[in-house]
């Protein structure tokens, strides 16, 4: 069985770890370097990307997280966790993982009170639109030619990115009680393992 870890260390991991318990999959907390030994893949979940990239550094987990990362672990990052594996920012902090090539705006839609749920279409996941949920959410500025837009808002802006085994999700899947993405995911770190 592929286990499945969550960055537990600020923001909605609980969130997620309910999802992936409802697709029975094995899953850990990721605090310290030491829990991300045998997982397949790791969701940084949403939350406040300046207090997250802190405590990373506190605990140390960047650099083992990058490298675990290059050697093949699935990373999915969803909000603040797409801000951490940018590439770029657009504003000068945090500063990112700089795993997937893309550039990314935080807080591009404004304050807490501008948060909205949008349907996106998104062919990797079928033909019924997602309703995703954006908190606070950042934006996806500039795409790299590693990296491949999965979804878009109507009016073109980008809000979900892939690039080989790392996802970015602008959005908050795991608020929903749609289990798509997650699945996606599974996929993706189950594509390594076999």
């Amino acid at each position: 069985m592929t286990k499945v870890g969550v960055l537990a260390l600020q923001g909605d991991f609980a969130e997620h770890l309910q999802a992936l318990g409802k697709l029975k999959v094995e899953t850990r907390e990721v605090r310290l370097p030491r829990d991300l030994e045998g997982l397949g893949g790791l969701i940084i979940p949403g939350g406040e990307s300046t207090s997250m990239a802190r405590l990373m550094d506190i605990y140390e987990l960047r650099g083992p997280l990058k490298e675990r990362v290059r050697e093949g672990m699935a990373v999915w990052g969803t909000c603040a966790g797409m801000i951490l594996l940018a590439r770029r920012l657009v504003e000068d902090r945090p500063e990112p993982l700089g795993l997937m090539d893309i550039e990314v705006r935080r807080n591009a839609f404004g304050r807490q009170v501008d948060s909205f749920e949008a349907d996106l279409v998104i062919p990797a996941l079928g033909d019924k639109p997602f309703h995703a949920v954006f908190i606070r959410a950042p934006v996806i500025t500039q795409v790299g030619p590693q990296a491949q837009i999965m979804a878009a808002l109507k009016d073109g802006r980008a809000v979900a990115a892939r690039q080989g085994r790392m996802l970015g999700t602008a959005f908050h899947p795991e608020l929903t009680e749609d289990l798509r993405f997650h699945r996606h995911f599974l996929k993706m770190v189950r594509s390594r393992a076999e």
